[in-house]
């Protein structure tokens, strides 16, 4: 009886990571169709910061196009996020991403600073701001969790 169970518990395991890997995939997917970037690819940056974060998004591999294609996408969220528009991150995550209400109703304390970086570029989210801060930090760390950013 035992044998059986570990057996089952291990199918339970398994068909968990075939869900979780079909959810990653569809997560890769439309987020290429609202990015118009490949992210196997490339490597995203969720950062937690004292003043709020940043988010990076830059190209594994030399890829003149690709790079232009990050970089427009990392200026569209930028004047997205200022005018509290959160549309494109709810659309790649097919659902309500924390800390994107409470970041759309204090939109007016949280400064986005877009730069360019040698294969991409980032957007710095800055807030003196505990409440927005905190909201950004809660986005950062669902978006991190999601894109398999791995932990800063």
């Amino acid at each position: 009886m035992r044998a059986i169970g570990v057996v089952a518990l291990l199918c339970g395991l398994a068909a968990c990571r075939a869900k979780q890997n079909e959810a990653f995939t569809a997560l890769q997917a439309r987020g290429r169709a609202v990015m118009g970037v490949d992210q196997y690819t490339s490597a995203h940056r969720f950062e937690p910061l004292a003043d709020g974060g940043r988010i990076e998004l830059q190209r594994q591999g030399d890829d003149s196009a690709d790079v232009a294609q990050i970089r427009q996408h990392l200026r569209g969220i930028t004047a997205a996020f200022k005018a509290g528009q959160f549309d494109q991150p709810t659309t790649v995550h097919a659902g309500a991403v924390p800390g994107t209400g409470v970041m759309a109703t204090r939109r007016d304390a949280i400064t986005y600073v877009y730069a360019d970086l040698p294969r991409g570029g980032e957007v710095r989210l800055i807030s003196k701001d505990s409440v927005a801060i905190e909201a950004i930090h809660q986005f950062l760390a669902f978006q991190r969790m999601e894109h398999h950013a791995g932990r800063q």
